[in-house]
């Protein structure tokens, strides 16, 4: 596996220093990956999305009815919102 090396500040590094039981280049990893997943699926069209997921998606998604879907955008909205509320920065 490649190696990059990642330059933090010294705050975030002692606060990480505090916490040795975590893989932090795990944690880069993963957040360098879902990042990539973001900007990946910003650049897809619907249909290329539709096509990535097949046709049995497609046709369940023409079996759902809109309100289901609204309703699960207002629970993830306030998950998320929930999620960034509660995050501490530094």
């Amino acid at each position: 596996m490649p190696n990059i090396t990642l330059s933090v500040p010294l705050d975030l590094y002692r606060r990480m220093k505090k916490h040795p039981e975590i893989k932090w280049s795990e944690v880069a990893r993963r957040a360098i990956a879902e990042y990539l997943a973001k900007i990946e699926a910003e650049e897809l069209s619907s249909d290329e999305v539709l096509s990535l997921l097949g046709d049995e998606f497609r046709e369940e998604l023409k079996e759902t009815p809109v309100e289901k879907y609204e309703e699960a955008l207002k629970e993830t909205r306030g998950a998320e919102w929930k999620r960034l509320s509660t995050t501490r920065t530094s």
